[in-house]
């Protein structure tokens, strides 16, 4: 009955004219998700398994092609997929946040259907419901060129390795949602894993990457985590840095590399040392002690011999990650996923139409920690905010801009007044926009915006003003979907937002996220017109005050 009803779905949704995207090719998959017991860090605990998997099944896609992805869960909770990187284009009812979306009711299925349009590069998925991240559900995915685009590297990749690294807790994902909504943290992570296993430099473990001597590999390592940025090494190794989320960048060499919460990237190496095992290594940074994995690297015809025991040390403070991330650059005469080269695009040369500075901050509201953004905590409505918004009823669910563009955080004497509420904020469709991210706390803060890419056009310490603009990167800042920020430091973001629909900005922090610290951007299509977005899908789940109302007029052309 199940598989009948499957098929059912995907003649819907592949007749739709909403949602067919010319003779691009189509993926599907079908998972089941479940619970099971996994030791990742010696201790049983329950985990959330995708087809028996943990971490999931990677999709391995091309750019442009449609993915669809039926969803069954076998949990007993309601379950949601985010598709962390991917646009979505003309199509936010695919987004898979609370936001956007009804979750999957215990016993039910859900078919996501969405187009990589015009995407390359490396990201991931993970659940968004319930903290059900902190039990796993992830996995990664991988969007490849087309074959008539040429790849700028000096040699085809012999094979890739996706590498997921995360801290982790050993508390389960509900006995940690029992201390976030009785107001307290979920504390510091007990360690860190690697595509779910954590070695402990022994060498005890079996080989998770295979590699043959004289060739070169491409890993895609993303940080999957909840707390900590985390700092990759390989054993020995020089990595050749490719690409950070969906763009080309200069191929820079590097002996180790900061992953900041929510963050991918790729590099190349080459199997050019002695045949034997190596580390590769990942680490926290940025804690008083810090956690370490490691997964073992066999060479292919290597004798066995045991990797060395003395591993590769982590750089120390965050100046050093700030240098970094100032290395890296937008490799302007490569093709990503279009034929025309990624500098073509003058972002530099575009006039800022809005400036929009947020400040995180953390508080209490009646004794309960919370986080939130120029002073709002995110609440999400019992209905979808994205529903609202299509079904007319917004003002019965939500107000849009409760937040100021330009924040002042309080002083240390004064203590914030913090607002639980659905932040929305109203963005005009196709304007160009700068986004200041300003971090007056002690610790390392990382942001995701859904929809779009953005050019990261600086980081500096201290706070923002209008003359910092100066020191902006102007020419190949790398395009990207996250952003860190430092203590005391801000962040600058410059992007179109021309893809219509509801689009999650978010920290990548999964408690803080889970407490408020995110908001919405409601970029509306004026016309109402499907050239800026798509219908609201046959099958997408209705909840909340929207459930039985008669179906809105759709979009028309």
């Amino acid at each position: 009955m199940e598989k009948l009803r499957f098929v059912l779905v995907l003649l819907t949704l592949c007749l739709s004219t909403s949602l067919v995207k010319g003779g691009d090719p189509f993926l599907f998959f079908e998972w089941k998700v479940t619970y099971g017991t996994i030791s990742t860090l010696g201790v049983p605990q329950q985990v959330i398994l995708i087809n028996g998997q943990f971490p999931g099944p990677i999709i391995n896609g091309t750019s442009n092609n449609n993915i669809v992805v039926n969803v069954f869960n076998q949990l007993d909770e309601p379950f949601l997929f985010t598709w962390n990187g991917v646009q979505q284009r003309k199509n936010s009812w695919q987004e898979g946040t609370l936001g956007t979306n009804c979750p999957i009711p215990p016993g039910s299925n859900f078919t996501y259907q969405f187009q990589v349009k015009d995407q390359i590069g490396s990201f991931y998925y993970y659940p968004t419901t319930a903290l059900h991240r902190a039990a796993g559900g992830y996995g990664g995915i991988s969007v490849h060129s087309r074959a008539l685009i040429p790849i700028p590297f000096d040699v085809n990749p012999a094979d890739e390795f996706f590498v997921l690294v995360s801290d982790w807790y050993t508390k389960s994902h509900s006995q940690l949602r029992k201390l976030l909504d009785s107001g307290r943290s979920a504390g510091r992570p007990n360690g860190v894993i690697i595509n779910g296993k954590s070695g402990k430099g022994d060498n005890k473990d079996e080989p998770m990457f295979t590699m043959t001597p004289g060739k070169t590999y491409r890993y895609r390592f993303c940080n999957v985590g909840m707390k900590d940025s985390i700092n990759v090494r390989i054993q020995g190794h020089i990595m050749k840095l490719v690409e950070i989320e969906g763009s080309h960048t200069v191929q820079n060499m590097y002996d180790s590399l900061d992953v900041h919460l929510g963050q991918c990237m790729s590099v190349l190496v080459t199997a050019d040392k002695d045949p034997k095992d190596y580390f590769l290594v990942a680490s926290t940074r940025f804690t008083k002690e810090p956690h370490t994995a490691t997964a073992t690297i066999r060479y292919g015809n290597g004798k066995g011999a045991p990797a060395s025991l003395e591993l590769p040390k982590a750089p120390i403070g965050w100046a050093w990650s700030l240098n970094q991330f100032r290395s890296f650059r937008w490799n302007l005469t490569a093709s990503a996923a279009r034929p025309n080269p990624q500098g073509s695009y003058h972002y530099g040369q575009i006039n800022i139409t809005r400036t929009i500075k947020l400040v995180n901050t953390a508080g209490s509201v009646d004794g309960k920690l919370r986080y939130a953004i120029n002073g709002v905590s995110h609440v999400n409505p019992e209905t979808p905010i994205k529903l609202a918004e299509y079904y007319s009823v917004a003002d019965k669910v939500f107000k849009y801009d409760i937040i100021k563009d330009d924040y002042e955080a309080p002083t240390a004497k004064t203590e914030e007044k913090i607002t639980l509420a659905p932040n929305v904020v109203n963005g005009t469709y196709r304007n160009f926009v700068e986004i200041i991210f300003e971090n007056h706390e002690k610790s390392v803060q990382s942001f995701h915006l859904a929809g779009y890419s953005f050019f990261a056009v600086a980081i500096e310490p201290g706070k923002w003003t209008a003359e910092k603009r100066k020191n902006y990167n102007l020419l190949d800042a790398v395009s990207r979907n996250t952003i860190q920020v430092y203590p005391n430091s801000w962040a600058a973001i410059m992007t179109t937002i021309d893809n219509a629909g509801l689009w999650n900005l978010r920290s990548n922090s999964l408690e803080r996220q889970y407490l408020g610290q995110q908001l919405y951007f409601s970029v509306l299509s004026p016309k109402r017109d499907l050239k800026d977005e798509y219908n609201m899908p046959d099958n997408d789940i209705l909840c909340g005050i929207i459930k039985d109302m008669p179906l809105p007029k759709p979009y028309s052309v």
